[in-house]
This record gives C-alpha cells, structure tokens and sequence, in this order.
C-alpha cells in the first residue's frame, strides 16, 4: 500500500505557531514519528506540505494510479476549499481527513468542513496521534 500525507497551510510552523492547541512537535517530527507505524502496517508513506491551494489539487489531482490512499490535514482550506473537496472527490481514494485540533471546539467558521462529505472518516482534537489513527484506519479499509 501506498500512502500520500498532505499537510495544508502554515502546517510547516508546526511546533512554533501556537503550541498551546498545536503542540510543540515539528512537522518533520511527526513525518519522522509516522514511518515506523507506516512499516508495522506495510505502508509505503509520502509526507508533503504546502501552503498553496492549487499545488494541494495538482498533488491530489496526480495521485490516482500512484498512492492506494490520502491523509489529509488540509488546515484553513478545510473551510474554504471547494477546489480541494472537488479534487479529492475526483480521484476518488479512500482519504481521511485529520485535525490536530478539535476544530468543533474552535470558532465557528472552522465547524465546517467542505471536504469531510467526501472522506471516509474525519479525525480531530487528537493532536498529531490523530494522524497515526488515520494511517490505521486507511490501512483496515484498504485491506478489508
């Protein structure tokens, strides 16, 4: 199996922006913290991040045929982004969406999400574990 992790905008300040809902833990360290359970599910894993709506759809849009699934913390564009929940209904791969905070707890505008119709499954306010929670949840789907 194989498996795209795309991180959305401001993701790369991971650790430094708000550590109080964020956490302290680098994006780098949670990539880092994610192989040896993508290796324990026989996951071949591919970590990204950008802060651009449209490279997010040309990496989505280009992983049909190449990755089996998607994670995808799509960050603000979760609220905004009919381009990105177009693209991801498009190709088609079983995706989970992921939060590290719980987005339903935040202010309004974030309770709201135009990608979650089209995923498996959204997961929130679980901090950066929430991503090791989607990886196993795709990886049972995929297996199923």
């Amino acid at each position: 199996m194989k498996v795209l992790v795309l991180n959305g905008p401001n993701l790369q300040l991971l650790g430094l922006r708000k550590p109080e809902i964020y956490g302290r833990e680098t994006l780098q360290d949670l990539c880092d913290r994610l192989v040896p359970v993508a290796e324990e599910l026989d996951i071949v894993l591919e970590c990204r991040q950008t802060n651009g709506e449209g490279q997010m759809v040309d990496w989505i849009g280009a992983s049909a045929g190449m990755f089996d699934g998607l994670v995808i913390n799509a960050a603000a564009y979760t609220h905004t982004s009919v381009a990105i929940r177009d693209a991801n209904e498009a190709v088609g791969l079983p995706t989970v969406e992921v939060h590290i905070s719980n987005i339903h707890a935040r202010e309004e505008f974030r309770h709201t999400s135009l990608i979650a119709p089209v995923c498996l499954g959204q997961i929130c306010g679980l901090g950066t574990s929430g991503y090791e929670w989607a990886l196993r949840a795709l990886a049972r789907h995929l297996t199923a």
